[in-house]
């Protein structure tokens, strides 16, 4: 499967499944919503993030906005003992001087209740523009400038600890020349946006693709890791919703991005994130799968009195039931598949770890993570 156009996932769940409309844009001068040319030297922030090697606290994790969001805001409290980070997922660059705010974005009793946790508040952004748009953007060293201002003004709107950027759109359409151009401008622009957060104590966080054969190759991870403070690999969607049935993630498939990625970014900025959800298929038919959060899938396992069964191959869960004539295959993630998956991550030194998202997951995977 070709994962280059398979990985705009996580657009699907927000922007699919989202019943909530986009808050007034951040354009220059206007705060955010109260719902709510060269490489640049790096320079070390004045907060820098929690060391992998010195800190208990190695999750980070993304709080969504069009599922409970107070049942996910509440679960990141339970869990902030391990949480160093959380990342709520309000932004939307829809040009290159707008970033649009999703419902209840900015949420002050959110940021200060996290904070208060002892957690970093770094929202993320991801991009509708295209492969094309978001090269020529890059590219031109104005409209880079103007498109870094922009986000620092979203990062000041609020007190934001930093910024995640999840840009995907650029990385999954377009052709592949022109993903190439994306690569090279989009280092740029990290370069000079990671210069300018750090200068102001901030923290400068990627989230990219895993790079695996043609997959992430919109991607430097070299100038990437040199840039920002840590990079997040979306350890997922290995099969998704658009796809054929099969594991969200594997164990070869961990084993081939994490070799790369420790070949090409220092181990202590790299963060992997396991999936909390899952896909449920119809087979023989193309409409798009269902998404199900790890609680979903468990509930209706056990309404089918589905047998539960585990994949030791991949290192995941999955079922498979009848709906009327239809059969329906199920691929999700549990505890016991984060179990298996985390030796590979000891394997190569990497100690951070990301869920994908906060009230979708097995309650132990904390426990896992924690060597319980």
């Amino acid at each position: 499967m070709d994962q280059a156009s398979a990985s705009r996932t996580r657009f699907g769940l927000a922007f699919l499944l989202a019943a909530a409309g986009a808050a007034a844009a951040l354009t220059p001068g206007a705060a955010a919503h109260d719902r709510t040319d060269g490489t640049a030297a790096h320079r070390a922030p004045a907060t820098a993030p929690p060391a992998a090697t010195d800190s208990a606290r190695t999750v980070s994790a993304w709080l969504p906005y069009w599922d409970d969001t107070e049942a996910a805001y509440q679960d990141a409290l339970r869990h902030a003992a391990q949480l160093h980070t959380v990342s709520p997922f309000w932004y939307r660059a829809t040009s290159g001087t707008t970033v649009k705010g999703q419902h209840g974005a900015g949420n002050r009793r959110v940021i200060d209740g996290l904070h208060r946790a002892g957690i970093k508040v770094v929202p993320t952004v991801n991009e509708a523009m295209n492969a094309d748009t978001m090269a020529a953007l890059f590219h031109d060293r104005a409209r880079r400038t103007a498109h870094v201002s922009a986000l620092l003004r979203l990062v000041a709107s609020r007190a934001y600890d930093g910024i995640d950027l999840d840009y995907e759109t650029m990385a999954t359409t377009g052709t592949a020349r022109m993903r190439d151009r994306v690569r090279t401008g989009y280092a740029l622009f990290a370069d000079e946006l990671c210069a300018r957060l750090h200068a102001k104590g901030k923290l400068c966080v990627i989230t990219v693709m895993a790079r695996t054969g043609n997959s992430g190759k919109a991607y430097d991870y070299v100038r990437l890791g040199r840039a920002a403070d840590r990079i997040r690999i979306m350890g997922y969607d290995l099969h998704w919703a658009e796809g054929s049935p099969g594991p969200l993630s594997s164990l070869a498939w961990y084993e081939e991005f994490l070799r790369y990625a420790t070949r090409t970014v220092p181990r202590d900025k790299l963060e992997v994130a396991f999936p909390g959800y899952g896909w449920d298929w119809t087979l023989g038919v193309k409409a798009r799968a269902g998404h199900l959060t790890w609680k979903q899938a468990e509930a209706l396992r056990r309404r089918k009195g589905a047998a539960y069964r585990f994949d030791t191959k991949s290192g995941t869960p999955h079922f498979t039931y009848k709906a009327g004539r239809a059969v329906h295959h199920v691929w999700y993630q549990d505890a016991r598949g984060v179990a298996a998956h985390l030796p590979l991550l000891k394997k190569y030194g990497v100690r951070g770890t990301g869920l994908w998202a906060l009230g979708f997951e097995d309650p132990g995977f904390w426990k896992v993570l924690r060597g319980e």
